[in-house]
């Protein structure tokens, strides 16, 4: 889990992160940013998944839990875009 950012990075906000756009059908990574809340469980982190639609700001992403494909809000302030 992330606890600590490095010390230059520290309290400071990526807007180029914050403002990033993503396609539907891009595959991202969940990456907690530390200096905004993120209101789900733990387990989110690191995980990939398909951004499957956008809503307002923010992107529903499905992310498969065991053999389950879940659905989840998420702001793009804490997604990484990944090659797949």
């Amino acid at each position: 889990m992330l606890s600590h950012k490095r010390i230059r990075t520290k309290g400071k906000l990526s807007l180029t992160r914050y403002f990033q756009k993503f396609k539907t059908g891009d595959y991202v990574a969940v990456s907690q940013e530390l200096n905004v809340p993120f209101y789900y469980v733990k387990k989110l982190q690191g995980r990939t998944g398909k951004v499957i639609e956008k809503r307002g700001d923010a992107y529903y992403v499905e992310i498969k839990d065991i053999n389950k494909l879940k659905r989840y809000l998420i702001k793009p302030i804490h997604l990484i875009k990944i090659k797949a």
